[in-house]
């Protein structure tokens, strides 16, 4: 893997950690199973690149972005609430409806952005005119947003609102019984969360140039394998371990795919990508229960060997 090519991956890893702090909140917070990503992550590219291609400000397109993954988020919660629709299937209308959505937004398929004004463009022509790479200030970029992103999180979930936030998804009728608002919380962490992707999206239709109505699909894998691989590569019940854990589980996926597919390991070729994913998938979430099965055959093996000297 040359240089560049390792700087791509790690870009593209950050921009997915978004997609994967959207899916913890989701997963594990609320345990909410939200197939929505799949929808809002191209609603944000979309909006983002019709911004700007209709001469908006780069900054100002991409929190429009937010907040159409947002409202996709904003639809799902109340379909699950309000109309009381099963959660997965709630999330999976809101996809369907999303891609139509966004083939109404950009008027066709694809959105090319080359030779438009992105977020990264002046940073992009600083870094020509100190005779640098633009590819390694667009990096820094990402990864200052990126851990702002985390740190918002952390600080939200430390709060109040974040204990009622989690205390939903640990036990609902627990918060009801305390007065709490459990649709608020809802409403408000599918918000969230679907935001993080639409910014997402706007970020990831900035750096590769395009928005593409197809470029959701696998989202929601590519972000559970993200926190998956994370939570089960760095274990910790502190809230601002899991939101490192997650974003590393997603950069740690990019490079784990990206290094399979260029040396050609198995013969695996690109369009094998959701087969790595779901591979990746499958392993995190096995991995954990093997450890715990070999920890007990442990015990029951010492437990054994001691009954039989006594």
């Amino acid at each position: 893997m040359s240089f560049f090519a390792f700087l791509g991956t790690l870009e593209i890893g950050l921009v997915y950690g978004l997609v994967a702090l959207g899916v913890y909140l989701t997963f594990r917070v609320l345990d909410f199973p939200d197939l929505t990503v799949d929808g809002s992550f191209p609603m944000g590219a979309a909006v983002a690149a019709t911004a700007i291609v209709a001469g908006v400000n780069p900054w100002v397109a991409t929190l429009l972005a937010i907040m159409a993954g947002g409202l996709c988020g904003l639809v799902t919660a109340f379909l699950a609430v309000r109309c009381g629709i099963l959660h997965l299937l709630a999330s999976i209308l809101t996809m369907i409806a999303a891609f139509s959505i966004n083939i109404r937004i950009m008027g066709r398929p694809n959105i090319a952005l080359l030779g438009e004004d992105t977020i990264f463009t002046p940073f992009e022509t600083l870094a020509f005119d100190a005779g640098m790479d633009g590819s390694v200030f667009r990096l820094v970029v990402v990864l200052l947003l990126v851990i702002l992103s985390g740190w918002f999180i952390t600080r939200l979930l430390a709060s109040d609102f974040g204990l009622g936030l989690r205390a939903t998804g640990v036990n609902s009728r627990m918060v009801r019984a305390q007065g709490g608002n459990t649709a608020l919380y809802t409403y408000f962490g599918l918000a969230l969360s679907n935001g993080l992707v639409g910014f997402s999206g706007a970020l990831f239709a900035q750096t590769n140039s395009f928005a593409d109505v197809t470029s959701g699909v696998g989202t929601i894998v590519v972000g559970l394998a993200a926190v998956i691989l994370g939570q089960t590569l760095i274990p910790g019940r502190k809230i601002w371990v899991a939101v490192v854990a997650v974003i590393l589980g997603s950069i740690l996926y990019r490079l784990a795919v990206a290094f399979a597919l260029s040396s050609g390991m198995f013969g695996l070729q690109a369009s094998d990508l959701n087969l790595i994913t779901a591979l990746l998938v499958a392993v995190a979430l096995i991995a954990p229960r093997m450890k715990t099965q070999l920890k007990r055959g442990g015990k029951k093996k010492s437990s054994v060997a001691a009954k039989k000297m006594a």
